[in-house]
């Protein structure tokens, strides 16, 4: 999502497009998950095509561009807050997400 939203807004020359992606990634790891990878990780999985530096300014870049908005609302982020406000069972956690699923390769419901 973070990735598809900056080059909406942004060009990117086909060079740096690795570095939009790794760093999207880095971005949503530091908004979603627990443990976030070391920057230098990412340096290793692009075979040191970019620095720390570029990377870090990639990252201001893409921050800057989405206004420091990281998330969007989706159909999954509601339904988990309001099954953890009726306190449903773990059954109807499975049914409402497999739900979610189904509408998602409907084209009615993409709308």
């Amino acid at each position: 999502n973070i990735i598809d939203r900056f080059l909406a807004r942004e060009n990117v020359v086909r060079k740096k497009l690795q570095l939009a992606g790794v760093t999207a990634m880095l971005l949503a790891c530091k908004y979603e998950e627990v443990s976030v990878p070391v920057v230098e990780d990412l340096i290793l999985i692009c075979d040191r095509a970019y620095t720390r530096a570029d990377i870090l300014e990639m990252e201001r870049r893409i921050v800057n561009t989405l206004n420091f908005n990281m998330s969007v609302p989706t159909p999954y982020c509601f339904m988990r807050r309001f099954l953890k406000a009726a306190q449903s069972e773990k059954k109807l956690e499975l049914l409402s997400f497999f739900m979610i699923e189904l509408s998602l390769v409907e084209y009615e419901m993409l709308q």
